[in-house]
């Protein structure tokens, strides 16, 4: 059984396909498209289709829309109400829900041969649930689901057992964590239904000088669901114009907001686990992107494991309403295999994407060795290795890497990427050595979902990962499923005694992470990144910039590796 997801009607649209219960392929529009979050989350968009990541999944399975048994659309309009009686200030959303109401007209348009009858409409927080506990290597267990709204809710709670969803509980609208967030953001000077975690980091900054006020408010009740009016912010501080400044009330506002909603967070699990009894909760919705908080769930809750999709987003609703039509055709679901579900390149193709661009390069035999030296070296390096990943975080097919033990480096990398001083950077750990260094989070925790306290005698140690309150939000990494970055995290322990390395996202600030080879390259030529690892080969920023005349013929000028020069490739991945 053939099924595409689709994703489209508020902000990341994006497509994934499911073949026999196995997830195959799944991509955000944003990397092809080169528009950061696909588009707004406006009624005037809600008609745009991730046309570019949709056909990418069909070329990559080598199906034609024909053949697909069904289209999983993740927001149903007939659940929709009214904007006005669901309390939301939103005049145009009836034009939304036409757009919704047309998706299989649309999707047949820009998919020839595809038969609008076999578009299904997934309730948009089922989308949700689906993409969480369907594709976690747990068979049953309990769902939670936050995010801004649905179709008239902006929660479920419920628990999964033989693909079959039983709802607990959901709270309708207008009380909604994800909006009251979007609303703290906007209110701090940021872009709302975008930059969520800026609110997330600038709060670390702050004290929590007006959690006992929100407290009287916000809060859980005893039915599974909560109350979150939007307040008036300006009784606590007033409206911030991103001017680059940052700190005062607005830290402690954000602070204070981050706290309450962690601590509703962890009231919501709580009855989650009240009503099951099971020992695992799966999460997903914007919501489960905020890392502090699944922290506190993981450490505050009964559940003995917490599994949040780590496309938590609204992009992950593709996949989870494919996933969602899957087992309601009683197909044998499998759980996704990573986060690494995008796009990707063979060696040659990617040889021939430098040669195309008159690179020099070499091929090395020992290349996790020279990438650990130039890290050790305190080099910048943008690392592209494999299919690109599903989700908002770099996992290590996308990454720029840095050597933490230089604290410099967080300054660094956030002038590289152009981004606030106050964001800071992840480190990437050995698994098997996550454990002497990180505690208060899980290990593994290979989707960078989680935020970790850093052990103080590391914390001298590794300084540029650590946040200013002392913690980290750590990728752990398996040398068995990423041979080639665990062997140069391994190589760099060798040089420097540290099992662990900076890992950013590979990507300047607005726009979307590197995908494609054209990405990675247009990236290396315009900001300071000493050593680009395009799959097996290397770009030195010395040689690129050295030696014209080797750039002209494609190769690297000096002596190199006998693997140097691989067979020309007739593709360029392109398609791929």
């Amino acid at each position: 059984m053939r099924v595409l997801g689709i994703n489209a009607l508020f902000h990341d649209p994006s497509a994934a396909l499911v073949v026999d219960g196995r997830v195959v392929a799944a991509a955000e529009e944003e990397r092809f498209s080169r528009r950061k979050h696909g588009k707004r989350p406006v009624p005037f968009a809600a008609w745009e289709l991730p046309e570019l990541a949709m056909r990418w999944c069909l070329a990559h399975a080598g199906l034609r829309p024909a053949d697909l048994d069904v289209v999983a659309y993740s927001y149903d309009p007939d659940l929709a109400r009214p904007a006005a009686e669901m309390g939301l200030d939103d005049p145009w959303d009836e034009l939304r829900q036409t757009y919704a109401r047309r998706a299989p007209q649309f999707l047949a348009a820009a998919l020839p041969g595809l038969d609008p009858g076999r578009v299904r409409f997934v309730p948009h927080h089922v989308a949700h649930a689906a993409s969480a506990a369907l594709a976690s290597p747990h068979r049953a267990g309990s769902v939670l689901v936050l995010d801004g709204r649905g179709e008239h809710a902006s929660h479920l709670a419920g628990r999964y057992s033989g693909g079959a969803l039983e709802i607990l509980a959901a709270q309708d609208l207008p009380h909604s964590l994800g909006l009251l967030y979007e609303s703290l953001t906007e209110h701090l000077g940021f872009l709302r239904s975008s930059d969520e975690y800026k609110v997330m980091a600038l709060a670390s900054y702050g004290r929590p000088r007006y959690l006992a006020e929100l407290r009287e408010t916000i809060r859980a009740t005893d039915d599974g669901g909560f109350l979150a009016p939007v307040p008036d912010w300006t009784r606590w501080a007033a409206a911030r114009v991103d001017d680059g400044t940052w700190g005062g009330a607005h830290a402690d506002l954000a602070c204070s907001v981050q706290a309450r909603l962690e601590e509703v967070l962890v009231d919501l699990a709580t009855w989650v686990h009240e009503q099951t009894g099971d020992r695992v909760l799966t999460m997903a919705g914007g919501t489960a992107l905020n890392c502090v908080a699944n922290s506190r769930v993981w450490r505050e809750t009964a559940f003995e494991q917490v599994w949040v999709q780590p496309a938590a987003g609204d992009a992950g609703t593709a996949l989870g309403a494919a996933l969602q039509a899957a087992a309601d055709h009683a197909e044998a679901i499998e759980p996704m295999p990573s986060a690494a579900l995008g796009r990707s390149w063979t060696d040659d193709e990617l040889a021939a994407w430098l040669r195309t661009a008159k690179v020099p390069f070499s091929t090395p035999s020992d290349l996790p060795e020279q990438v650990a030296e130039v890290l050790a070296g305190n080099g910048v390096v943008g690392w592209f290795d494999g299919r690109s990943e599903f989700g908002p975080r770099a996992l290590g097919q996308r990454s720029l890497l840095a050597n933490p033990g230089i604290a410099e480096n967080l300054e660094r990398l956030n002038d590289v990427k152009g981004r606030e001083q106050f964001r800071p950077v992840a480190p990437m750990v050995l698994v098997d050595r996550a454990a002497e260094i990180f505690s208060g989070g899980p290990v593994p925790s290979p989707f960078m979902l989680f935020v970790h306290d850093v052990a103080p005698r590391w914390r001298a140690r590794i300084p540029a990962v650590v946040h200013v309150d002392g913690t980290a939000r750590i990728q752990t990494v398996d040398p068995a499923t990423q041979p080639r970055l665990g062997a140069t995290i391994e190589a760099f322990e060798r040089r420097t005694g540290l099992p662990v390395v900076v890992n950013t996202s590979l990507n300047t600030a607005g726009r979307p992470m590197v995908d494609d080879p054209r990405d990675a390259l247009e990236l290396f030529g315009s900001a300071p990144v000493d050593l680009l690892v395009l799959g097996p080969h290397l770009v030195r920023r010395s040689a690129l910039f050295a030696d014209p005349a080797a750039a002209a013929a494609g190769v690297e000028a000096a002596p190199a590796d006998p693997a140097t020069s691989p067979a020309p490739s007739t593709g360029t991945g392109a398609a791929r």
